[in-house]
């Protein structure tokens, strides 16, 4: 029987939108079980890091230099019979860091359906047939995109925002008012259908402008983001609907552009919630919920796919016809995209008598492929001791030192380090860092599939 504890090498991917050399924590992460062919270059971007069986970046079992995902098709019992068996002998997750220096595509994910059609048809630009519902949890202060705005938001911005409304259309616009108001926030099915359709037309008629209308409404909106920043995307004349941060809305308008000059996004923006999370804030994104990442590092979870479909801020492959077509069109504020940790009940915190600070949480996304642990072990000694899982797990520190042991095997456990801990295994982490109190922290997360449900029991799912 193979040890289910495996220490992985994992690669980080080279984009555009990553963070450079050594300011790139996917990098750093990378470099700690790096072969000698790989060192940080301080001039390059350095965006992913990739945990799990992918095959455009499979991880490795540093020992033996098998890829994780051979080592899981030899040996059915380190993912469960019952994981294998539903997943096709794939890791139903994979587990990522991000490094965001610059925003990443306005984008989607397609849901299992339209996944398989796209790879069918396309497989260069669709490489899998997965669905690819995904989870951010932030680790550094972190900036975004996420779903529609409420329509309340969208009409004001319409109104305030000249060339906005130059470029989807002004009977466009106008039709989009009259089927909304008094209705914004209606809960009756059939005005919530119409609200759907009719935010369809309008954000399917901006997706469709021409390059050179773009360019000319880019240059009047980025002339007005920095000649009138305190009054940006207000109106006179409704003052109660004005943007509380106005003059933080135009710096980022001439962030974007200074980075995408003249892009299609810079008007996306104007439908999409802006989203800041601090970190171990997350939210939840559902297979066809558009959104984009701006700025920060995260930690990230999703069905193991590759799928994505982008219509703007990328110089990539982009598909207006399937993004506009495959999207809920749902509207909510952002708060509603958030998803709150809980406290996780089949863990044992050993604290020093004189802490107990240390804790364990869970996120729970309403799906079956993943959940994501976070657990902070404060001062030295202090440990966790997880009940065993029915499925697989991949765990990164992102802070301290520690060690974690699983059955006889016990390894150290560094920033960086990162580790596969097989199906119905307890596993115990432990603090082994000096230094100051406040400074002492072990921070872990754990990324794990477990179809029995520790997690259904514990939030009635």
């Amino acid at each position: 029987m193979q040890v289910p504890l495996l220490r992985l090498q994992c690669g980080v991917n080279s984009y555009d939108w990553g963070k450079v050399g050594h300011e790139s924590a996917a990098a750093k992460y990378a470099a700690t079980t790096a072969t000698a062919d790989f060192s940080i270059d301080s001039e390059k971007p350095y965006a992913e890091l990739w945990m799990g069986t992918h095959p455009s970046l499979p991880s490795k079992d540093l020992e033996t230099q098998r890829t994780l995902l051979d080592l899981v098709q030899d040996n059915v019992a380190l993912m469960s019979p019952e994981v294998t068996e539903r997943y096709g002998g794939r890791l139903p997750f994979l587990f990522k860091v991000l490094s965001i220096r610059k925003a990443l595509s306005i984008q989607a994910h397609p849901n299992k359906k339209l996944a398989e059609q796209l790879h069918a048809r396309d497989p260069k630009n669709y490489p899998d047939d997965n669905h690819k519902p995904e989870m951010t949890i932030a680790i550094t202060p972190f900036e975004g995109l996420c779903g529609f705005r409420p329509l309340s938001e969208i009409v004001h911005f319409l109104k305030a925002v000249a060339p906005l409304r130059y470029l989807v259309g002004v009977q466009t616009a106008s039709d989009f008012e009259k089927v909304v108001k008094g209705s914004e926030d209606s809960e009756d099915p059939e005005q919530t259908k119409k609200n759907k359709d009719a935010l369809r037309t309008l954000f399917t008629s901006l997706m469709k402008s021409s390059s050179e209308d773009v360019e000319a409404a880019a240059k009047e909106l980025v002339s007005a983001a920095q000649s009138s920043p305190e009054t940006f995307a207000s109106l006179v004349n409704a003052p109660d609907t004005n943007p509380s941060n106005a003059a933080e809305l135009a710096a980022l308008i001439v962030r974007l552009n200074e980075q995408f000059p003249n892009d299609i996004g810079l008007f996306v923006f104007f439908f999409l919630n802006f989203v800041t999370l601090e970190p171990g804030e997350a939210m939840f994104l559902k297979a066809d919920d558009i959104h984009a990442y701006i700025s920060g590092d995260i930690i990230e979870c999703m069905a193991s796919s590759d799928n994505v479909v982008r219509a703007g801020f990328t110089p990539k492959f982009k598909d207006v016809d399937t993004l506009t077509n495959m999207l809920t069109y749902s509207y909510a504020p952002i708060e509603e995209q958030k998803l709150e940790p809980t406290e996780y009940p089949y863990v044992v915190l050993n604290a020093p008598a004189y802490s107990s600070a240390s804790s364990s949480v869970l996120y729970d996304p309403p799906i079956e492929e993943f959940s994501v642990l976070k657990t902070e072990l404060r001062r030295t000694g202090a440990k966790a001791t997880f009940d065993p899982l029915t499925g697989p797990s991949i765990l990164i520190c992102t802070g301290g030192t520690g060690k974690i042991t699983v059955g006889r095997k016990t390894e150290e456990v560094k920033e960086g380090y990162v580790f596969f801990v097989g199906a119905n295994a307890e596993c115990i982490i432990e603090n082994t860092g000096t230094g100051p109190d406040d400074e002492n922290v072990f921070t872990t997360f754990k990324a794990f599939c477990d179809l029995t449900g520790q997690e259904d029991s514990a939030n009635g799912h």
